[in-house]
């Protein structure tokens, strides 16, 4: 089973405020999460992936 991260643990992860997490989400261009009872939750390998292509897409801008 996936481990699960708050809102707050994305944002630490991501070195972003959770405001910009919440942005994200409400955006549609952030890590995907899903409501668990009243907590939005993300799955950590979801995080991992997201953070991936965008560092990939950020090296590719960078490179052009």
């Amino acid at each position: 089973m996936d481990k699960l991260l708050t809102t707050q643990e994305v944002a630490d992860l991501t070195r972003v405020t959770v405001h910009t997490v919440r942005f994200w989400r409400k955006n549609g261009t952030g890590p995907q999460g899903f409501r668990l009872g009243k907590r939005v939750v993300y799955r950590e390998r979801d995080v991992q992936t997201w953070v991936q292509q965008h560092r990939r897409a950020e090296l590719c801008r960078g490179a052009a």
